[in-house]
């Protein structure tokens, strides 16, 4: 006898009784009844059940009680109260209901404010006391919104889910999130278990039409500037400046357990560090590519909440479309399922969400797979149950199956996480929800039944929750028998001509008895008892009955798959590392070194570098031990190229152009260590960039400096101890000249209108740092002024983007009217007309080789520009703003040799030695000089040939790249790449779903671009 199946005649009684039970509890003591109140307490006794009380602790033959919705004892040899409704759970399991931490469930979208035209918005268009921005809603409850939904509750039980913690997915700051059951609707005021249970925020500003933030690095600094701003609001005092309930709601949110919906990875990261400058320990919402990181989030220390949206395999059969698909998206295919496992085995605490699912009915299927990609069974429950409870405050009512717990577990026809296992019920407050009424009994087996004064066997095979049904006669011929068992119910209908029945029944504790029909429409009674028990839907025997192939394939199919962590590149891209180089002590032997000091170009000479730093120079060295000697016979040796001007490896958004200042973003938070830009331009033989905000307003952002480490984190790049730049520029950009008539609200609109943003900020700027100096406590924190008052203090330089002679001699008289100088004019591309003035003024150039005339305001541009700055005492380079410009700088310093006459000595500098100056790290790079860091290029021809290439780049003492790296990994690419082709193709063979291959656009952001290119949901 099948121990799956319930044994028990008496299952009408049980579900009346639950019927009345389910009125009695949502008969509510402030609501009137109509009719007679039901006020018996809901006591149910679930025995004989293995009970899964926590993630620790398992119960067999067990008995749960509950009352009232609530569970009142657990365990063994328990005294059932005589008025307990029974519950024979024999060869059952009990678990505690899931918990998810994610969920918009019965909150209603928020609405877009209509606004009057398409005009830029610069202001708020809401009315009343609150927040200057959009996009901040912390005064957002989600309890006052809900409503409980019947269809989206269904679906949620149907999957095991009890509870969620439901928000609003609007805005950066998105106000406080409850905790709710999935009871369904007309039930809200007792599905309701913390009205605000945490608050929520993001880096998206969602409905709001207000243009900034208009950057993810604007994002960052508008939370930034909020929380000070709390801070601030919270220190007034009477008289008030001004009542703002936006920042009320703020302050009060702080108390709750703070959720951050981030994206991916790198931006969880993000969020983390930004939340520790507050003291705010952030939840993260991940979106399943956090193994890309796990030494960060491990060092972080954040819980998180990742989905399991595993992606669908490609149509690869198409071979030249396959190319479109970029090796990152191969490989998280197949390493996406693996996420929740590397998770666990890093000790990242985390709980699962079905959130980012297309529909939740997917949930159980995604576990599964990642239960057989190497997540244990105690940690999927922990992440269902516990950890989202701990993490909600809920822990004494929900996550576990404990006395004086809320009574949310669910009834499982055996252990939840092997695949023929059902929920068969899942009780939600005390409440019973049926998942599916076939699944409270296994009807599968055989049975003789007479019809007609003939004997018929009947035979129920296939899957528990899908069973298949044959009629055969006493001779075993197949009658082609119809039918279907929905809940309880049997319809069946077999046989031909005269005899021909269809019959309608009830199975009911292993009997199967109803009402009849035969070829003339006369009615008769049957019945049978069960016989012998089916194993056609064996699993085991249906395997045995394979032939060897189909076995093979369904062995790889359900084989246990584990990734290794160290199978994992970073960065998560084409020519991503393994292992991360190692510092070496090397000795280049019999090189020509242009050492871009006194002492010139040296022939046939040697370097040694140790401990990540240049440690001699000179001719017939002697190689320590253990050194690694480099024969550079007829090679070339040169200091690293730094690009002054760069926008590779940025995030979301180069410039956050939506008013006149954004001095208070920080490119710095944005960076992005995968993009394949910067290996591209180590293979170019780049060591270091500054990373610029763009040219679209008058004061742009504040700059990133950085040596080019691919491989390691965003924050392991950052250039520690360098000097601090910010990006201004002058134009046509900044006054929106081809932005379109959409693009007129904005100041300034003219050349005269930058003159005095510039005149008016550092004014500001030179008051507050009165006021702050002073120890003024009423002074509001203002992170824009805070940037401009390091310039002013010549803690902070600027890099100005320009073009015309006029605004560039305007913006050196502002600045020298404020008792600063600028630091480096960048483009500049009239600079030769005004070279002495810049001497003068201290400013140094970082231009363009050859650009000329691609648009109005570079027309008087000549490629002599350069040349003539330098030979009048400015100390200049050459930038690429471009990031396929970056990969060949060495060519382009060679045209100086040609447009202006420069020696070779000369060109190489301004792209070496300048570069470094203007940044203020020519103590440190820029040339190869005892002391300095070891950034080294060995170039394979003279490094201002176009034949040359660069054949090793060293940074800090390690081979960042190598041609002969370079090759090897090249055919490790193509190998891996084919290698996942193949497995997509054994998954589409198996009639797996795929998806079309698509080209993935990579953004290469230049000065003007406006928009972040991902910026809503």
């Amino acid at each position: 006898m099948n121990l799956q199946r319930i044994r028990r005649a008496s299952i009408g009684f049980v579900l009346l009784s639950g019927w009345f039970f389910q009125a009695g509890l949502h008969a509510q003591i402030t609501f009137p009844q109509n009719g007679v109140r039901d006020e018996r307490s809901g006591l149910h006794a679930f025995t004989g059940a293995t009970i899964v009380v926590s993630p620790e602790q398992v119960l067999e033959n067990a008995t749960l009680l509950i009352r009232d919705g609530y569970i009142t004892a657990v365990g063994s040899n328990l005294n059932i109260p005589p008025d307990a409704v029974q519950h024979d759970c024999e060869g059952q399991y009990l678990y505690p209901s899931f918990i998810d931490l994610f969920s918009s469930y019965g909150i209603p979208d928020k609405e877009r404010l209509e606004r009057s035209s398409q005009q830029e918005a610069l202001t708020t268009a809401r009315k009343g006391a609150w927040a200057w921005n959009e996009a901040l809603l912390p005064e957002f409850d989600a309890v006052s919104a809900f409503s409980g939904d019947d269809k989206s509750a269904a679906a949620m039980r149907d999957v095991g889910f009890g509870a969620v913690l439901t928000h609003r997915r609007d805005g950066i700051a998105r106000g406080s999130g409850a905790v709710v059951l999935l009871s369904g609707q007309g039930r809200e005021h007792q599905a309701i278990l913390r009205d605000r249970a945490a608050s929520f925020y993001s880096f998206r500003k969602g409905s709001s039409t207000q243009n900034y933030p208009g950057s993810l690095m604007g994002a960052m600094a508008l939370i930034r500037q909020t929380h000070l701003d709390g801070q601030w609001y919270a220190k007034q005092r009477a008289p008030l400046k001004e009542v703002n309930l936006s920042l009320e709601a703020w302050n009060r949110n702080l108390d709750l357990p703070p959720f951050f919906e981030a994206g991916d990875h790198y931006s969880s990261l993000r969020a983390a560090q930004l939340g520790r400058e507050f003291e705010r320990n952030y939840v993260l919402l991940g979106d399943g590519t956090e193994y890309r990181s796990l030494e960060e989030f491990k060092a972080a220390g954040n819980a998180l909440v990742i989905p399991l949206n595993f992606p669908a395999p490609y149509d690869v059969s198409d071979p030249l479309s396959t190319w479109l698909i970029s090796y990152p998206e191969l490989l998280h295919w197949e390493m996406a399922p693996a996420n929740a496992a590397l998770l666990s085995e890093a000790g990242i605490p985390f709980a699962l969400t079905a959130s980012k699912l297309e529909k939740p009915g997917d949930f159980r299927e995604a576990l599964q797979k990642a239960m057989r990609y190497g997540l244990s069974e105690s940690a999927a429950l922990s992440a269902l149950t516990t950890v989202p409870a701990r993490l909600a405050g809920l822990s004494n009512e929900l996550g576990s199956l404990e006395s004086g717990k809320r009574a949310n577990f669910l009834r499982c026809s055996g252990p939840i996480w092997e695949k023929e296992s059902r929920i068969l019920e899942n009780w939600v407050g005390g409440k019973r929800f049926v998942r599916d009424h076939s699944e409270l009994g296994d009807a599968r087996g055989r049975y003789v039944f007479s019809a007609g004064g003939k004997v018929y066997r009947l035979e129920i095979g296939g899957k528990q929750h899908d069973p298949e049904l044959k009629v055969f006669d006493k001779d075993s011929t197949d009658l082609k028998a119809k039918g279907k068992i929905s809940g309880r119910q049997l319809m069946l209908n077999f046989g031909e001509g005269e005899q021909s029945y269809r019959l309608s029944g009830w199975w009911i504790d292993d009997k199967l008895s109803g009402r009849g029909q035969d070829h003339q429409g006369r009615w008769f009674n049957w019945s049978t008892a069960f016989s012998q028990a089916d194993t056609t839907g064996n699993a085991a025997e249906k395997y045995a009955r394979m032939t060897r192939d189909e076995q093979d394939s369904a062995k790889k199919a359900e084989a246990p798959v584990r990734i290794d962590p160290a199978s994992i590149p970073r960065p998560f891209q084409a020519y991503g590392r393994l292992s991360q180089p190692q510092q070496e002590t090397v000795l280049f032997r019999n090189a020509n070194i242009w050492t871009n000091s006194d002492a010139g170009i040296l022939e046939q000479a040697d370097v040694l570098i140790q401990g990540g730093r240049i440690a001699r120079v000179g001719s017939g060295l002697k190689a320590p031990d253990g050194a690694r000697i480099v024969d550079a016979t007829n090679k070339h040796i040169t200091a690293g190229i730094i690009d002054e001007h760069s926008h590779i490896a940025i995030s979301r958004g180069v410039n956050e152009g939506t008013k006149a200042s954004s001095a208070e973003v920080r490119i710095n938070d944005v960076i992005n260590p995968a993009d394949v830009n910067i290996y591209r331009q180590l293979a170019g033989g780049v060591v270091a960039s500054q990373l610029l905000h763009g040219s679209a307003n008058p004061v742009g952002g504040q700059s990133a400096l950085i040596k080019l480490r691919w491989g390691a984190s965003a924050e392991e790049m950052k250039i520690k101890g360098a000097d601090a730049y910010i990006k201004f520029a002058l134009g046509e950009n900044v006054k929106q000249s081809n932005w379109g008539d959409s693009n007129r609200d904005r100041f300034p609109q003219t050349r005269m209108g930058v003159e005095q943003v510039y005149e008016d900020l550092f004014t500001r700027a030179r008051e507050y740092g009165k006021r702050k100096a002073a120890g003024d406590q009423s002074l509001r924190p203002d992170l824009e002024l805070e940037a401009c008052l390091e310039i002013l203090q010549a803690k902070r330089f600027i890099t100005c983007h320009s073009y015309v002679q006029s605004e560039i001699n305007m913006l050196m008289k502002v600045t020298e009217r404020h008792g600063f100088r600028v630091n480096t004019f960048t483009h500049i591309l009239e600079g030769y007309k005004l070279a002495d003035v810049m001497k003068e003024h201290g400013a140094g150039a970082s231009t363009f080789s050859d650009w000329w005339a691609y648009k109005y305001e570079v027309l008087d541009a000549i490629p002599y520009n350069a040349a003539i700055l330098q030979r009048m005492g400015v100390v200049t380079a050459l930038n690429s703003d471009d990031a396929e410009m970056g990969r060949r700088l060495n060519q382009e310093a060679a045209k100086t040799i040609k447009y202006g006459g420069l020696t070779h000595d000369e060109a190489l500098r301004m792209v070496t030695l300048n570069p470094a100056k203007l940044l203020h790290l020519d103590k440190r790079m820029g040339s190869i000089e005892v002391g300095k860091d070891a950034d080294i290029v060995v170039w394979s021809d003279h490094p201002l040939s176009i034949r040359s290439k660069a054949e090793q780049t060293w940074i800090d003492g390690k081979l960042y790249f190598s041609l002969e790296e370079d090759l090897k990994a090249r055919e490790h690419l193509a190998r891996e790449r084919n290698r996942i082709v193949q497995l997509m193709a054994a998954e589409a063979a198996k009639g797996v779903t795929t998806r079309e291959p698509e080209a993935e656009d990579q953004h290469l952001y230049h000065c003007d671009d406006i928009e972040d290119e991902c910026a809503g949901f």
